[in-house]
């Protein structure tokens, strides 16, 4: 098993390139010598250049929020992986619940996405999750076992991450308990074990690493981090702020 601490932020449609600027800046100084653990950063798409720029050669990796399902053409408006890669972008995030909701994304399309970012030599980290009412009606794990198995079967695993996100916990303050997003997270991985088996794949699960998003914060990201299961975390709003982001990742044990 090799999996490290993998702390990622998803900057979401926020920041004006000078204020990320500033941002990435507190952060790369934050995190000079950290070497037992994985840190990425998610600007939105006007600001990857310049972020790029003070990344580069350091301990923070730099990923985009989202790709095109095609590498180039006639697709106005949209960013492909090709283009990520010429920006310095080493990740993608993919599936995440804003982007299944606001715009329609279904799992087909996400793996139309993942299969060509991979292709290109972006690695991905796919979001999974479920709504309020899904939980409540004991949903969760019909609901995550299809985003699993419809996404990840055709996928080279060693370039994928998954994010374990409840969407009833984005932004809203709430956070799953340790022992919810271990259950989860637990499930995630032996759903992933038998896409594994029954494609034939050569991959060891053990060396998958899930992440917890949904409101993570300093305070609560140790008593995840306990989980067996539970390799970090995918933040939203509290990676806006360096010291906070600062203080998840130091927390992060």
């Amino acid at each position: 098993m090799s999996r490290r601490p993998f702390l990622a932020g998803n900057w979401k449609m926020n920041k004006l390139v000078g204020e990320a600027v500033d941002l990435v800046k507190g952060i790369v100084d934050g995190v000079k010598g950290i070497i037992d653990k994985d840190i990425l950063v998610c600007p939105p798409f006007t600001a990857l250049s310049e972020v790029s720029k003070i990344v580069k050669g350091t301990n923070v990796n730099l990923g985009a929020q989202n790709c095109s399902y095609k590498d180039s053409g006639a697709y106005t408006g949209e960013i492909s992986p090709s283009m990520l890669l010429d920006l310095g972008c080493s990740y993608v995030i993919l599936g995440h619940s804003e982007r299944r909701t606001y715009f329609g994304e279904t799992n087909e399309i996400i793996n139309e996405k993942a299969k060509l970012a991979i292709s290109k030599g972006l690695k991905i980290v796919y979001c999974v999750g479920e709504v309020l009412e899904e939980r409540k009606n004991n949903q969760t794990f019909d609901v995550i076992k299809k985003q699993l198995d419809q996404v990840l079967y055709n996928l080279d695993l060693n370039s994928v991450i998954i994010a374990y996100e409840p969407v009833w916990a984005i932004g809203t303050g709430l956070t799953a308990s340790p022992e919810q997003a271990e259950e989860v997270h637990s499930f995630i991985r032996k759903t992933v074990s038998n896409i594994v088996k029954d494609a034939g794949k050569n991959f060891d699960v053990n060396d998958l690493v899930i992440l917890y998003g949904g409101s993570v914060k300093s305070s609560s990201i140790k008593g995840l981090m306990e989980c067996e299961d539970v390799d970090g975390g995918l933040i939203g709003g509290a990676s806006l702020k360096a010291e906070e982001f600062l203080n998840i990742i130091n927390n992060a044990k």
